[in-house]
């Protein structure tokens, strides 16, 4: 692996240590690059292979450039204030030096555990299938993933679009380092947890930095938008996912302050068991086995019976902070969702789209990936369809179009032969 030395590159590098005792010296920017060192490089030949073994069509996704994967350290601002590092991955397109790119955040879906190998698969192959034709894509880990400090806080609006924000600058700094020839336009989008991730970060780089960032176009995928309506639902009746309901409470708990003891949100045995199942290590899979299938279930009756009927419950209250549906967004956004997902609910994307409609958006796109597909199913579809979305703004579309109608037929075929 090649470790890139900083220095060299003109870029502050930050010992071990300093961090930790920020306090007592200038706290260092966030958004400052502290490491970055290339992990693998992916060939033209190798994805002409891989896109071969899972059929993956090259005419939707063509293979154009070899891609070179960075991992990034960089600091960032954890809730409350600190200076801490957090952690992602980077995929650069070797092209022309003459050629630039535009830059797409790619948010990634829920992670339990901490950590983030680098692997041609699932969410970082769709990454490097946006590469390989000209994107660099930034994939950041938020906080408390990969190689970051402190704890994940699972669906956190503000962090998720701070980790997003910050590694964007950090990358700017490390522009003419690493040769990125970065164009002006900015994407974002990410699936299930990064769905919610997109929409709060293009939501903060429109409302409170619209200097920094001007966002080209943004793709939220099958996200859970509006938490404290219709996603809440699934509490009070069976859903296979029981382990994210916990995974929320224990990460706002740390932010918001609510309860100073778990025992006082939980049943036993979960309050004993929520303390270990989010250590970081535990699969998801075996979590979902330990906890009850109606989520509400592991909660006091009395909490249970405040969420649904007091709206001035304090839980509830910083929920709502972290809906991200009510707003107005300038730049041209396209919502992708599946009906048939079965961890969450698809009318999040409808609510949101008729919110930003009233809301006085002109440029909102809704997009059906696939009536039958399933949580996991549909991300493949979605991604393919966000990907002719933003390829149309690369063609010099200003709003953004569904893409060509050879692409769109085509996708439109595969899908009445998926399984």
């Amino acid at each position: 692996m090649e470790k890139l030395p900083l220095a060299l590159l003109s870029i502050p590098l930050f010992i071990n240590g300093l961090l930790n005792s920020y306090s007592q010296s200038p706290a260092p920017r966030t958004g400052e690059p502290v490491q970055v060192e290339k992990v693998l490089t992916v060939t033209k030949e190798e994805l002409v292979n891989l896109w071969k073994k899972h059929r993956v069509s090259r005419f939707l996704v063509p293979v154009r450039y070899d891609v070179d994967i960075y991992e990034l350290i960089y600091t960032s601002l954890y809730p409350g204030g600190d200076v801490v590092r957090s952690s992602g991955l980077l995929f650069v397109p070797r092209m022309p030096a003459s050629a630039k790119r535009p830059l797409l955040m790619f948010n990634h879906g829920t992670q339990i555990k901490h950590d983030r190998k680098v692997v041609l698969a699932a969410e970082q192959a769709i990454c490097v299938g946006f590469a390989t034709d000209g994107y660099v894509v930034a994939m950041p880990d938020y906080f408390g993933i990969g190689k970051g400090e402190r704890i994940h806080i699972y669906q956190h609006a503000e962090s998720e679009a701070q980790a997003n924000m910050d590694m964007i600058r950090a990358i700017r700094r490390l522009h003419d380092s690493l040769n990125l020839r970065l164009n002006d336009q900015l994407f974002i989008t990410g699936y299930s947890q990064g769905g919610h991730a997109a929409m709060a970060t293009h939501k903060f780089m429109e409302e409170c930095y619209p200097e920094e960032f001007q966002v080209t176009a943004s793709a939220p995928m099958s996200g859970a938008y509006d938490m404290t309506g219709v996603q809440s639902e699934v509490m009070y009746k069976d859903y296979p996912y029981p382990a994210y309901l916990p995974y929320l409470i224990s990460g706002y708990n740390q932010v918001y302050k609510l309860f100073s003891d778990l025992r006082k949100i939980f049943k036993h045995p979960y309050d004993t068991l929520v303390k270990h199942f989010y250590d970081g290590k535990t699969p998801f899979e075996e979590i979902n086995r330990r906890l009850p299938t109606v989520p509400a279930q592991m909660i006091h009756d009395h909490l249970v019976r405040e969420f649904r009927t007091n709206p001035n419950f304090s839980f509830l209250q910083v929920l709502r902070q972290n809906d991200v549906y009510d707003w107005a967004p300038k730049s041209p956004i396209m919502l992708c969702y599946c009906q048939a997902d079965e961890q969450v609910d698809y009318r999040n994307s409808l609510v949101a789209y008729k919110k930003m409609k009233a809301n006085g958006s002109k440029y909102v796109y809704l997009t059906h990936a696939g009536k039958k597909f399933n949580h996991f199913k549909c991300a493949l579809y979605s991604v393919l369809y966000t990907k002719l979305f933003f390829d149309s703004f690369r063609k010099g579309s200003r709003y953004g179009s569904r893409g060509p109608i050879l692409k769109r037929m085509l996708l439109g075929i595969s899908k009445l032969f998926a399984d």
